[in-house]
């Protein structure tokens, strides 16, 4: 019987002493994220954490009540009209956001449009401007006594309904965020659509297939991955809604109040109300409803692409 030779490459396993060489050099890339990662994210979830188990009051001084502050969360009918609130915004943006993103995407990847590198800039124009500045000038466009709709009225003789009375006011808000945002999304459709194989349109022609049918049939299901990314983006945009209601309170008061979102209910709490360990309580069940949320849209789109 004849023996068998085990064939060796030659190479032998890395010594005990050049892995913890390599352990170490791979934690001094890493190390210096670890520790931003650690100062800027870690620590303020555990100091909030560490918030939300105080009361600060003015007999008394600061003590400690345990889950107190979170029972009073899930009792605030304010911070819940306020999630109710935000999550209509996202139901009705959102979708709306993402499809003329979507359709402005198609079309510059059609090859179709006239001045497409303009187009693609101009669209995505609007992401440049800071939140702040867009949001003041749309304000400004919205007033009935000094901005543009004032103007129409009295160059009209009409009367416009008012864009931040209280029951416009969002609607209001979901177009200025949808004006912002657009071009990002866009940019993101676009950029996936880029890389789709032309083979699996060349062989979508020959079976027959017109353009809705490509559309529907290959590029929207090439680009799912995409799609996913940015419903997750823009459902956590969503929840941290904060500028632009800000901003317009001081131009609609009466439509605009403390808790006209969970992100304005915390600040007011906390820098006019100082009430900073319930504002800590409020921010991390917000957290949490936006990380389930987030999640289900996830799993949702990753059950799609199985």
């Amino acid at each position: 019987m004849t023996a068998v030779t085990p064939i060796t490459t030659g190479r032998r396993p890395p010594a005990r002493g050049t892995r913890s060489r390599r352990g170490r050099v791979g934690w001094v890339f890493v190390g210096p994220f670890m520790a931003v990662f650690a100062l800027v994210f870690l620590a303020p979830i555990a100091y909030s954490l560490y918030l939300s188990f105080f009361r600060d009051q003015l007999v008394g001084g600061t003590s400690f009540v345990g889950l107190e502050n979170f029972q009073r969360a899930f009792e605030d009918e304010q911070f819940w009209a306020a999630v109710g609130r935000v999550l209509l915004f996202l139901v009705v943006q959102v979708p709306v956001m993402l499809g003329l993103a979507l359709l402005v995407a198609l079309a510059l990847d059609s090859g179709r449009l006239y001045g497409k590198s303009f187009f693609r800039i101009a669209v995505f124009l609007p992401y440049a401007v800071p939140a702040v500045v867009a949001t003041l000038m749309w304000g400004f466009i919205y007033g009935t006594r000094f901005g543009l709709v004032g103007n129409i009225n009295d160059a009209f003789g009409v009367s416009l309904p008012d864009p931040l009375s209280p029951s416009l006011v969002l609607a209001s808000i979901g177009n200025i965020v949808t004006w912002e945002f657009i071009g990002y999304n866009m940019l993101i459709f676009y950029s996936a659509l880029r890389v789709v194989p032309k083979s699996l349109y060349e062989a979508a022609e020959i079976d027959g297939a017109g353009q809705w049918r490509i559309i529907t049939a290959v590029k929207i299901p090439a680009i799912r991955g995409a799609l996913v990314i940015a419903t997750i983006f823009s459902v956590i945009g969503s929840f941290q809604l904060f500028n632009e209601p800000s901003i317009l309170q001081s131009l609609a008061p009466n439509a605009i109040t403390t808790y006209f979102t969970p992100n304005l209910y915390t600040f007011t709490l906390s820098f006019s109300g100082r009430q900073q360990n319930y504002a800590a309580t409020v921010s991390l069940v917000m957290g949490v409803v936006t990380m389930i949320i987030a999640y289900a849209v996830q799993l949702r789109g990753m059950r799609k692409e199985a």
